[in-house]
C-alpha cells in the first residue's frame, strides 16, 4: 500500500471517529432482524391510503391514535394483501366507538427518527385535546445512520446527538436518541392536551431452547428505554412485548409459529389479534388509565362448559350438520346429539358445539372454536369431524373452503363478499390447530374422518379414503392425536346392507341423517374409540 492510500484511509478513519467522538455517540445497532418490510418509497401511497388524522371523529368524541411501525400496521395498505397484519387493524373492535373512534397511523418500515420526521406532523395535525396517542416504535431503529434508508437512532436515551449528512440525498440530518425522539413525542401530544401512552415492541418468534422462553420477554434495549422514559416524564407504558410473550409461553412454540407469517416478526392475523388482545389487556390493567373507560366490557361466555360439574371432564364435540342438525322428532340428526347417551352421565357431560354448514375454516373465523378453546380444562375430550363442507368455494359464494391436503400450503386470497383479504390454509392445516389447541389446554383431541353420504357407483358406496379422510388421519398422526376412521366403519355398514337398505339411515338427501342414522354414526365412533388406548373409553356404559 503506498503512502498516499495510506493517507487517504488514514484521514477517512480519523474523520469518523472525530465526527462520533465530538458527539460522543455510540455506533448504531445493528439490523440482527433481517427482514425487508415496507420503506418510504412508498411514503406517497401511505399517505393517500390511511385517513386523514382526527376524520373519523364522532361530534366531540376523542380519538386514539396509533403510532408505530408494520407490526401495527403491515403494508402500505396495512389490510393484510400480503398475509401479513398489524394488531392496529383489529385494536379498534376492543373500543366502543361511540365513546372514541381508533385510526391506525403506523406505517412498515418507520422508526422513531423516520416517524417523527416524516409523518408526524401529518397525524399531530389532527389531535385534539382529551385524544389518546399509543407510541409504540423501535422494531426500525437500527442500520446506518447517513446512508440506505438511514433510520437508526442513537441507542439509548441520552441527549447526545449527531449530524449527518444522507450519502445518497446529500439533505443534512440531525439524529438523535431513542429516547430523545420519545420525549419529543410525549412533548408535542401534551401539548396538544392530549394523553400519550408509550408501548414496549411486540415479541419476535424467537426461542431461548434452555428454558422454552422468548429471548424478547426481558427487554435490555427498546421496552428498557420506552419505561425509563415513560418514568421519567410521568405518563403511561404498557409492557406489550411481556404481556404477549407470556402467552407465547404458554401455547408452544409449534402454535405460536402460526401466529406469524413469511418471518419471525410480522404477525398472521392469528398474532395480530393476539398483540391486540394483549394492548387490551394492559390498557385494563394498568392502575387507574382512564382511556380503559372506552375499552368494550369483556364479554364472558357463561353457555359453553356450563354442563361442568367438579371432578368430571366434559366432552365437546365440534364440526358440522352431521355432527349437530334440528335433532328433533321426525327431523335430520347428527350424532353429536346422540353419542352422550353411550357414556356414564355421573362420569362425564357432553356438550354438542357444531353447525350446520361450517367448515373447519369457518368455525375457526366465527369465533366457535375460540368459545370451546376457552371452555376447555385438563383431561376433557374434544371430538372433531370436518369434511362435508371443505372442498367449496374458497373467495366467492358461501367461502368456506380450504386448500386441499394436510400440509403447511397456504394463500392469500380476496373475499368476494367482503372484499377483504385472508390466508387460506390446508384443510389439515385447520384440524391440526385445534388439536394443537387442546392439547395446549391438557385436553385430549380425536379426529375422526368424517360420516359417508349416501351416493353409490356401480354397487360401490362413496369413501373419502384418499380425500378428506387420508388428510384427517394425516393431521392426527402430525400431532400425536387420537384418530378414527368414522367414514370407513359406518361405511362398511351401508355396504354390507347395500343401496335399498341404506336409505333409511338419511334424511332429505344423500348426506343429512335420520335418527337412526345417527345413531348409527354414533356406534361407529364407540366401535373405533374401543379399538384406541384413548381415556375415553373407561366412561364408556
Amino acid at each position: 500500500m503506498n503512502l498516499k492510500v495510506l493517507f487517504i484511509l488514514s484521514t477517512l478513519f480519523l474523520s469518523t471517529l472525530s465526527s462520533w467522538g465530538q458527539n460522543k455517540v455510540t455506533a448504531p445497532m445493528e439490523d440482527v432482524n433481517k427482514v425487508v418490510d415496507l420503506t418510504l418509497d412508498s411514503l406517497n401511497i401511505a399517505r393517500t391510503a390511511r385517513p386523514k388524522a382526527g376524520i373519523t371523529r364522532k361530534g366531540n368524541h376523542p380519538v386514539l391514535f396509533l403510532v408505530g411501525n408494520s407490526t401495527m400496521r403491515t403494508g402500505t395498505l396495512g389490510n393484510g394483501n400480503n398475509g401479513q397484519w398489524g394488531w392496529g387493524y383489529f385494536a379498534p373492535e376492543y373500543f366502543d366507538e361511540d365513546k372514541i373512534t381508533v385510526e391506525n397511523h403506523a406505517l412498515g418500515g418507520t422508526s422513531s427518527r423516520t416517524f417523527y420526521n416524516r409523518l408526524w406532523p401529518d397525524v399531530l395535525t389532527g389531535i385534539r385535546e382529551g385524544d389518546w396517542v399509543i407510541i409504540e416504535l423501535g422494531h426500525n431503529d437500527n442500520g446506518p445512520y447517513d446512508s440506505g434508508r438511514a433510520r437508526a437512532s442513537i441507542p439509548g436515551i441520552g441527549k447526545d446527538s449527531l449530524n449527518v449528512t444522507i450519502k445518497e440525498t446529500g439533505v443534512a440530518e440531525t439524529v438523535y436518541s431513542y429516547g430523545e425522539y420519545m420525549r419529543r413525542f410525549i412533548k408535542d401530544v401534551k401539548t396538544k392536551g392530549a394523553f400519550p401512552v408509550l408501548f414496549s415492541l411486540t415479541p419476535r418468534n424467537a426461542w431461548d431452547d434452555a428454558d422454552s422462553t422468548i429471548v424478547t420477554r426481558v427487554n435490555k434495549t427498546f421496552g428498557l428505554w420506552a419505561k425509563q422514559v415513560a418514568d421519567e416524564e410521568h405518563i403511561p407504558f404498557i409492557d406489550l412485548n411481556d404481556i404477549t410473550a407470556r402467552k407465547y409461553e404458554k401455547f408452544g412454540k409449534n402454535k405460536v409459529k402460526y401466529m406469524f407469517y413469511l418471518d419471525r416478526i410480522h404477525t398472521s392475523a392469528f398474532g395480530a389479534r393476539v398483540n391486540a388482545e394483549s394492548a387490551a389487556e394492559g390498557i385494563r390493567n394498568y392502575p387507574e388509565l382512564k382511556l380503559a373507560d372506552y375499552l368494550k366490557p369483556v364479554e364472558v361466555d357463561t353457555v359453553t362448559g356450563s354442563t361442568r360439574k367438579e371432578g368430571r371432564p366434559i366432552l365437546f364435540t365440534i364440526g358440522d350438520s352431521t355432527v349437530r342438525n334440528k335433532d328433533r322428532d321426525d327431523e335430520m340428526w347428527g350424532w353429536g346429539s346422540v353419542i352422550g347417551d353411550y357414556f356414564k352421565s355421573k362420569k362425564l357431560s357432553v356438550e354438542n358445539c357444531a353447525m350446520a354448514g361450517r367448515s373447519a375454516r369457518t368455525y375457526m373465523n366465527e369465533g366457535r372454536w375460540e368459545k370451546v378453546y376457552n371452555a376447555l380444562q385438563p383431561g376433557d375430550f374434544v371430538l372433531m369431524q370436518f369434511g362435508h363442507n371443505d372442498g367449496g368455494d374458497i373467495h366467492v359464494g358461501k367461502a368456506r373452503g380450504e386448500l386441499h391436503g394436510s400440509g403447511a400450503e397456504s394463500k392469500v386470497f380476496q373475499m368476494e363478499a367482503t372484499k377483504k383479504y385472508e390466508v387460506v390454509y390446508t384443510y389439515g392445516w385447520y384440524l391440526r390447530k385445534f388439536i394443537m389447541d387442546a392439547q395446549e389446554k391438557g385436553a385430549i383431541p380425536i379426529v375422526l374422518s368424517h360420516t359417508p353420504r349416501n351416493k353409490w357407483k356401480k354397487g360401490e358406496v362413496e369413501r373419502n379414503t384418499e380425500t378428506y379422510g387420508r388428510w384427517a388421519k394425516e393431521a392426527a398422526e402430525a400431532t400425536g392425536a387420537y384418530f378414527i376412521d368414522l367414514n370407513t366403519i359406518s361405511a362398511d355398514k351401508l355396504q354390507q346392507m347395500g343401496p335399498d337398505a341404506a336409505a333409511q339411515f338419511f334424511k332429505n338427501d344423500h348426506t343429512h341423517t335420520s335418527l337412526k342414522g345417527a345413531r348409527m354414526n354414533a356406534e361407529s365412533i364407540i366401535k373405533g374409540l374401543k379399538e384406541t388406548d384413548c381415556p375415553l373409553k373407561k366412561l364408556l356404559k
